[in-house]
């Protein structure tokens, strides 16, 4: 089966999968793909938010479900709880948006919102506008470095052109010289 083929058969439901999880790795992936014409640009974004979206809502709802029983099994989180509690509910609306840009934390940072007193609706409201920022972001990043490498290889086949006319006229010159040399 041939790269496109594959790209054809599961790309979008790879960015869809990717985004629900981690995500960064899959979309600039697959706007190198968009870029290349394999996937379509609007379709990318559109999983890619749709899937990012729903699972950091996913997350949350395991952090706000299952919360109070992981602080009980790990007690020195329990004690910073009411202070990360008091910065969430200050600082909410960057911390909901940025923590999908923070390495590593992108599963933990909605288990941890969902564990505070943020509200369900304003954690949705940010989270929205959090996966609509990433997904043109990330995936403009992949289509990005697709226009840069193909930016670079039209210059590298100009180069390339300039290289065999280089060999050429070395070995013309080296032949004239040989036959000079040889004659003289």
């Amino acid at each position: 089966m041939s790269l496109p083929q594959l790209l054809a058969d599961y790309g979008y439901l790879a960015v869809f999968v990717g985004s629900f999880l981690e995500g960064e790795t899959i979309l600039v992936l697959a706007g190198f793909a968009a870029h290349q014409g394999y996937l379509a640009w609007p379709w990318v974004v559109a999983l890619a938010f749709c899937g990012g979206t729903l699972g950091d809502q996913v997350f949350f709802i395991v952090g706000r479900r299952h919360g109070a029983a992981l602080l009980r099994r790990v007690p020195h989180l329990a004690r910073g709880a009411p202070r990360i509690n008091r910065l969430l509910l200050r600082h909410h609306a960057i911390l909901i948006i940025g923590v999908r840009f923070m390495y590593g934390l992108r599963i933990v940072g909605p288990v941890v919102i969902g564990m505070s007193d943020v509200p369900a609706i304003r954690f949705l409201v940010f989270n929205l506008i959090g996966a609509a920022i990433w997904a043109v972001l990330i995936a403009g990043i992949g289509y990005q470095f697709g226009e840069s490498l193909q930016w670079l290889l039209a210059d590298a086949a100009g180069y390339e052109a300039a290289g065999v006319v280089l060999i050429l006229a070395v070995a013309v010159l080296i032949g004239v010289l040989h036959r000079w040399r040889t004659n003289g």
